[in-house]
C-alpha cells in the first residue's frame, strides 16, 4: 500500500465522512479558525492532522482545498479566515463563493441560496450539526417554508462553512440540493490560556448616507492541562439601508371606459354592456401596468448574535461539548408610493391617448378619471434565534466510538405590525406614463399630488403575525473499524420540527369602518396627516412626478386608533405543522486498492419515517389532518486516486425534500352553493429524486485545483398548483365544512366539485456541469508571484411541465349556448416547459488575490443568469429576475502580528435588481437598486 493511501486509510480508519473530515481540518486552523463536530461525524483531529497554522487568505484555501481532496463525498468549504476577510454582510454572501452556490438578494443583502439550481427549499441547514430553520420577513413577503434565511447571522459568528453536495447514509435527509454545516466555537483548538480578536468597523451606504457600526470579537480559554476549554464570541451591526425602485405589480389586460372618443360600454363608469370596437378591443387586449409608481423603501436592519462553547476532555478517549448560539435580527422596512391603481378600476377610466408596441404592451398612455393613490407602508420584524447542544463522544478503544447528540433550536418571527395607510384621488384627469424604457418609465400626475387637500383617507391595513419554528434532535452514532479497511457506521435519530403561523388582519375602507360624508370615500385629507417627500436616488426620467405629500403613518393611525381596533383572524395564514422524523443508517467506510489503483467508498441506507399532523382553519372550523409515510434512501460515494494529483468521483443515491409547508396545510374554504373547494393539500407527496455525480480534480500545484463535475436529479414528483374536478369524498374533509342552507348540505355529491389544491405533478428533470480552477501564480516571478486566482462555472439545464394561463385572445367572450357576457379577460390555460424555479441556467463566481506580508487584497464578481421564480397571474407567463453581476473588494494592512486595518465594498457596480414578468415579454415588474457599502475598520488579535 503507498505512502499516499496510507494517510487516507488512516484517516478513513476513523471513519471519517466527507463533511468529518472537512471540519477537523478547520477544526485544525488558528484560534480564529474554530468549530463544532458535525452531527453523525467522528472526530478524528489527532489521527489526520496535528496542527495546520491558518493565519492567511492563502493558507485558509489550502486547508479548504485539502479537506475537499481528502473527503469521499463531494464537499465544498470556506474557513474562518476566508469568511473574516470576504467583504460579505452575512453569511449568504459568504456561500456564494462556493462553485453551484447562486444567492437571492434581498432589500440589498444576500439572504438565501440555490445549490447547483434547487432553490432554498430543497437545502437543508444544521447549526452545529443539528438542522435548524431561520425565518425573516426582511423583503416585500415572509418566508413561512423550510427555506433557511441566512441573513439572520452575521459572518464573524462561524468558523466554517461545509456544502454537502452528495448524500451519504450518515448525513441528515431532507434535501435535493445540498446539505449546508454552519459551525461556530471550538475552544479545545484554541491555545493554553487566553486569546483574544476584536474588530470594529463603519459601513457607509450610498444611497442612505448612513454611517453604521460593525463589531465583533471573541474570547477563549484553554486550560494548560487540555481538561477544559471555554470560547465566547458576539457581533453586532446596524445599518440603514435605502431602496429607490420604480414598480408595476405586474401587467394586467383590462376593458377601459372609453378609449379616445369611442364609448366601450353601454352606460359610463359602471354598468351596461360592453360594445366591441377596434379601439376598445385593441387597448382591452394589450398589457398595461397594474399598479404603476415611483417610491422609495427604507430598511432599517441591527443584527446582533452570541455564541458560547464550553468542553471537556476528562480523559483522551471523552469529549464533551456543550454550544450555545443566540441571535436577534430587528428590521423595520418603510415604504412610500405615488401611484395609479389602474387594478379592478379600468371600468371607471377613459383612456385619452395610447401607443402599443410590438409586445402587445399599451406603452404609453395618457387617462383620465384615474384613480391616484398615496401609500405609507410600514413593517417591523424582530427574528430571535437560539439554539443549544450537548455533542458526547467516547473511544471504548481504538476501533469502536460512539457519539451522542441533543439540542433544540427554536426561530421565532414576529411581527407585531405591518401597517399600510392609503389616500385617495378617485377622478384625476391627465395621469399620463411612458414605459418606452422599460426600466425607468416616466409617471407623471396631471393634479397636484402634493396638495393633501385633493386627497381622502380612503384605506387602512395593518397584519399583525408570528411564525415560529421549532427543533429537537436526539442521535446516538457509532462507528467500529472492522479492519484497517473497513469501517462500519451506524445509528439512529429523532428529530421534531414544529411550525407555528398566526396573522391577523385590522384591514378596512374608512367608510365601513367610520361614517362618511355623501359622494365621499373617506375622510378629508389635512396637511398634519401627510408629511412633505422628495424622491432620490430613483433615476427617474425628466417628466416624471417625484414629490408628493405622503401619508403620516403615525398621525392617521392615532386618528383612527388603529391599533386598538378588534384583530381578525387571517385564515390563510394561520396554520401549524408538526413533523416526528424517526430514522436509522448503517453505512459501511471502505479504502483498498484493485491492483496499483487506490479507492475509497462509502455506501449505505438511511431509512426515515415521517409522522406529520397538519392545522388549518377552513371554513371557520379549525382542521387537523394526520399521515404517516416512510422513505429507504440509499447512498454510496466513490473516489479513485489513478494518479498522484488526480482524484475521480463519483455517486449515486435517492434523495428526498418534505413538501412546502403552505401547501400542507387543510385550511381554506367550502362554498356549498357553487360546489367550490380552496384548500392545502396535507397528503403531498415529499419532492423524490435520483441524484447522480461524477467528477475529476486535478490538484496540479499547491493550493491548487482545476475540477470538472457532472450531475443529474430525476425528480419523481413535482407538486404544482392547480384546479381539478372531483367529488367531495376525495379531498377527505368533513361534512361539517358545508353550510347547512346551502345545497350541497343535502347532496354533497350531486355534482363535481370545483378544487383548487396543490397536486402532485409528474416530476422534473436537472442536469448540469460545474468547472472550477483555483491557485496562485507562484510561477510568476517577484511580486507577481504573490497573486492567485479563484473562478468557477455552473452551468444547469431542466425541464418541468407546468399548467400556465396565458392572455386573453378576444375582448368580448361569450357563451355559444346562451349568447351570454361572460367575465373578461377569459385567460388561456395550456401547458408550459420551462426551467426549475430559482434555476439560473448560468452562473460564475471569480476572485484575483494578492497576499503580501503585509498588504492583501482581493477583488470578487459573482454572476447569475436570469431565472423565474413563480408561474406570475394575470395573463402573464412565469415572472423572476433578469441576470445580476455584483461586485466586491477588500484590502487589509497588517501593521504588525497583533493589529491591521481594512478598507471593504460591497455591491461596487451599485447593480440593479431587475424583476420581470412574463418571461418572452420582459415587462417590468420592479427596477431598483440599494446603492453600495463601503466598510473600513481595524481587527486586534492576540
Amino acid at each position: 500500500m503507498s505512502k499516499k493511501f496510507t494517510a487516507r486509510a488512516r484517516a478513513l480508519h476513523y471513519g471519517v465522512s466527507g463533511g468529518a473530515l472537512a471540519l477537523t481540518l478547520m477544526m485544525a486552523g488558528g484560534a480564529m479558525a474554530q468549530t463544532a463536530p458535525a452531527a453523525q461525524a467522528a472526530d478524528p483531529a489527532e489521527a489526520v492532522v496535528e496542527e495546520v497554522v491558518v493565519t492567511g487568505f492563502r493558507k485558509s484555501l489550502d486547508a479548504a482545498l485539502n479537506a475537499k481532496r481528502d473527503s469521499v463525498s463531494s464537499v465544498d468549504v470556506i474557513v474562518a479566515e476566508d469568511i473574516a476577510k470576504f467583504p460579505d454582510q452575512n453569511l449568504a454572501e459568504s456561500l456564494q463563493r462556493v462553485p453551484g452556490i447562486s444567492i437571492v438578494r434581498d432589500g440589498g443583502e444576500g439572504r438565501a441560496i440555490t445549490v447547483r439550481g434547487l432553490g432554498s427549499r430543497f437545502t437543508r441547514v444544521r447549526v452545529n450539526g443539528m438542522e435548524a430553520v431561520a425565518t425573516t420577513s426582511d423583503g416585500a413577503s415572509a418566508n413561512r417554508e423550510r427555506g433557511f434565511d441566512f441573513n439572520v447571522f452575521a459572518s464573524e459568528l462561524f468558523s466554517s462553512l461545509v456544502v454537502h453536495k452528495t448524500a451519504e447514509a450518515s448525513l441528515d435527509e431532507g434535501s435535493l440540493g445540498a446539505v449546508v454545516d454552519l459551525n461556530t466555537g471550538n475552544p479545545m483548538r484554541g491555545k493554553d490560556g487566553f486569546t483574544m480578536a476584536l474588530s470594529a468597523q463603519g459601513q457607509y451606504n450610498s444611497l442612505s448616507k448612513d454611517l453604521g457600526p460593525r463589531v465583533a470579537g471573541l474570547i477563549n480559554y484553554r486550560a494548560p492541562s487540555g481538561f477544559w476549554a471555554a470560547s465566547v464570541s458576539a457581533a453586532y451591526s446596524q445599518q440603514n439601508q435605502i431602496e429607490s425602485t420604480n414598480n408595476t405589480v405586474r401587467w394586467a389586460q383590462a376593458r377601459f371606459n372609453r378609449v379616445g372618443t369611442t364609448n366601450c360600454f353601454t352606460t359610463q363608469n359602471s354598468g351596461g354592456s360592453y360594445v366591441p370596437s377596434a379601439a376598445c378591443d385593441q387597448v382591452a387586449l394589450a398589457f398595461h401596468p397594474r399598479i404603476p409608481r415611483y417610491g422609495e423603501v427604507n430598511h432599517d436592519r441591527e443584527r446582533l448574535g452570541v455564541t458560547g462553547s464550553l468542553q471537556f476532555a476528562p480523559t483522551d478517549r471523552t469529549k464533551l461539548s456543550v454550544d450555545g448560539l443566540y441571535s436577534k435580527y430587528t428590521a423595520i422596512r418603510n415604504e412610500k408610493w405615488a401611484e395609479v391603481l389602474f387594478r379592478s378600476n379600468e371600468r371607471s377610466i377613459n383612456v385619452r391617448d395610447y401607443t402599443i408596441d410590438s409586445n402587445n404592451n399599451l406603452i404609453k398612455g395618457t387617462f383620465d378619471n384615474a384613480w391616484v393613490r398615496l401609500e405609507h407602508y410600514e413593517r417591523k420584524l424582530d427574528t430571535t434565534f437560539y439554539q443549544l447542544s450537548t455533542n458526547l463522544t467516547h473511544e471504548f478503544s481504538d476501533r469502536f466510538k460512539v457519539q451522542a447528540l441533543a439540542g433544540f433550536s427554536k426561530s421565532d418571527a414576529d411581527i407585531p405590525y405591518e401597517t399600510t395607510i392609503i389616500f385617495d384621488d378617485r377622478d384625476a384627469t391627465g395621469y399620463s406614463y411612458d414605459y418606452t424604457n422599460m426600466k425607468k418609465p416616466v409617471l407623471a400626475f396631471g393634479t397636484s399630488i402634493s396638495e393633501p387637500t385633493n386627497f381622502q383617507f380612503a384605506e387602512f391595513r395593518d397584519r399583525p403575525s408570528n411564525n415560529t419554528n421549532k427543533f429537537k434532535t436526539f442521535g446516538l452514532n457509532g462507528d467500529w473499524a472492522l479492519t484497517d479497511a473497513v469501517t462500519l457506521k451506524a445509528g439512529a435519530v429523532f428529530r421534531q420540527f414544529d411550525l407555528d403561523l398566526r396573522e391577523g388582519a385590522r384591514d378596512s375602507t374608512y367608510c365601513a369602518a367610520f361614517t362618511c360624508a355623501a359622494g365621499t370615500y373617506g375622510a378629508p385629507v389635512t396637511s398634519a396627516l401627510t408629511t412633505n417627500f422628495t424622491l432620490s436616488g430613483a433615476e427617474a426620467p425628466a417628466g416624471t412626478t417625484t414629490s408628493w405629500a405622503a401619508p403620516n403613518l403615525q398621525a392617521a393611525t392615532a386618528l383612527i386608533n388603529l391599533y386598538q381596533r378588534p384583530l381578525l383572524v387571517q385564515a390563510g395564514n394561520t396554520r401549524s405543522v408538526t413533523e416526528k422524523d424517526t430514522g436509522a443508517f448503517l453505512q459501511m467506510d471502505v479504502k483498498s486498492q484493485v491492483g496499483d489503483l487506490d479507492y475509497a467508498l462509502n455506501a449505505g441506507v438511511r431509512y426515515v419515517k415521517t409522522e406529520q399532523s397538519s392545522t388549518g382553519l377552513n371554513s371557520g372550523q379549525n382542521l387537523t389532518v394526520d399521515r404517516t409515510y416512510e422513505d429507504w434512501l440509499p447512498a454510496a460515494n466513490l473516489v479513485l486516486y489513478p494518479m498522484d494529483k488526480v482524484i475521480v468521483r463519483a455517486s449515486a443515491a435517492k434523495v428526498m425534500t418534505r413538501p412546502n409547508l403552505g401547501a400542507l396545510t387543510p385550511g381554506g374554504s367550502v362554498d356549498g352553493f357553487n360546489y367550490r373547494i380552496t384548500t392545502g393539500n396535507p397528503q403531498l407527496k415529499p419532492y423524490r429524486a435520483n441524484a447522480y455525480d461524477a467528477g475529476v480534480e486535478w490538484y496540479f500545484a499547491r493550493e491548487s485545483i482545476f475540477s470538472i463535475a457532472l450531475f443529474k436529479k430525476d425528480i419523481a414528483s413535482f407538486p404544482l398548483s392547480t384546479s381539478v374536478q372531483g367529488t367531495y369524498a376525495s379531498t377527505g374533509l368533513p361534512l361539517s365544512l358545508i353550510l347547512a342552507s346551502s345545497p350541497a348540505a343535502a347532496n354533497p355529491e350531486a355534482r363535481a366539485w370545483t378544487i383548487g389544491t396543490t397536486i402532485d405533478g409528474k416530476g422534473a428533470s436537472l442536469k448540469g456541469v460545474e468547472f472550477a480552477v483555483q491557485g496562485p501564480f507562484s510561477f510568476l516571478p517577484g511580486f507577481w508571484s504573490k497573486f492567485g486566482g479563484i473562478a468557477n462555472v455552473t452551468l444547469v439545464d431542466s425541464n418541468v411541465n407546468y399548467r400556465v394561463n396565458g392572455a386573453a385572445t378576444v375582448a368580448d367572450p361569450r357563451n355559444p349556448t346562451t349568447n351570454a357576457q361572460l367575465s373578461f379577460p377569459q385567460l388561456v390555460a395550456r401547458d408550459e416547459s420551462s426551467s426549475l424555479f430559482d434555476l439560473s441556467k448560468r452562473a460564475f463566481n471569480a476572485t484575483l488575490y494578492y497576499e503580501g506580508d503585509k498588504f492583501s487584497a482581493r477583488t470578487s464578481v459573482a454572476y447569475r443568469s436570469g431565472y423565474t421564480d413563480a408561474a406570475s397571474d394575470t395573463g402573464n407567463v412565469f415572472e423572476g429576475y433578469n441576470s445580476s453581476i455584483n461586485v466586491d473588494a477588500s484590502m487589509r494592512y497588517r501593521v504588525n502580528d497583533n493589529f491591521e486595518v481594512s478598507l471593504e465594498g460591497v455591491n461596487l457596480t451599485d447593480e440593479y435588481r431587475d424583476r420581470f414578468t412574463d418571461l418572452e415579454a420582459n415587462r417590468n415588474y420592479e427596477y431598483n437598486h440599494f446603492g453600495r457599502t463601503i466598510m473600513f475598520g481595524v481587527r486586534y488579535k492576540m
